[in-house]
């Protein structure tokens, strides 16, 4: 029997998807759970096979969470369930650990067939997302591009970016600038919403 933990922060999305794994012969969801930190002592009390995860949830994304579990208990697989098909989130959670990367909407015998391959050691990529983060190519930001436009999302102005991040002002200004021209926007919102858009934040 596989063992599972679910975590997904939309409960009517996990109970249904609970539900349906649950009629699989070979598979137990063990524990659920709404927020990435949950899932992780979730993962840890039930001694978790598989981690299915949500890739954006409170209290840590599945993506954190991913990276967490790879040191915490690197016995358990995760694989991450997106509603969002962008590009830079593929190639970030293979970095962060995960073996599988399956849109939400996948039909459940799919998901089931996935939970087995990364269970088995493989690895299992939505086809679709793979072909798409490979035409888009790398992000072009560079870690501390990307750590001045998360600070800047909410619309925080330079000098409260500065303080976050214990930059001086026109250093912020730089990276802003910089992460502008190669997004190819006009402007910060722009840069912020197709980074986003692109997963790279």
């Amino acid at each position: 029997m596989i063992r599972i933990v679910l975590a997904d922060d939309e409960q009517l999305v996990r109970g249904a998807i609970a539900s349906l794994l649950g009629l699989e012969d070979d598979l137990e969801v063990v524990a659920q759970a709404g927020r990435g930190d949950e899932a992780v002592a979730a993962v840890t009390a039930h001694g978790a096979d598989i981690a299915v995860l949500d890739i954006e949830m409170p209290g840590g994304t599945g993506l954190e969470v991913a990276a967490d579990l790879r040191t915490s208990a690197p016995s358990c697989g995760v694989l991450i369930l997106t509603s969002f098909g962008r590009p830079g989130y593929l190639r970030r959670a293979l970095a962060a650990g995960a073996r599988g990367f399956l849109a939400k909407d996948a039909p459940v015998d799919e998901l089931a067939g996935a939970i087995r391959k990364v269970h088995g050691g493989g690895r299992y990529i939505d086809t679709d997302l793979a072909a798409t983060a490979m035409a888009a190519g790398e992000s072009p930001l560079t870690p501390r591009e990307s750590d001045v436009l998360r600070a800047a999302v909410d619309g925080a102005p330079v000098a409260a970016v500065a303080r976050e991040l214990h930059l001086s002002e026109g250093t912020v200004r730089n990276y802003l600038s910089n992460a502008i021209a190669k997004t190819g926007t006009d402007n910060r919102i722009s840069a912020i919403r197709k980074a986003q858009d692109m997963g790279w934040l």
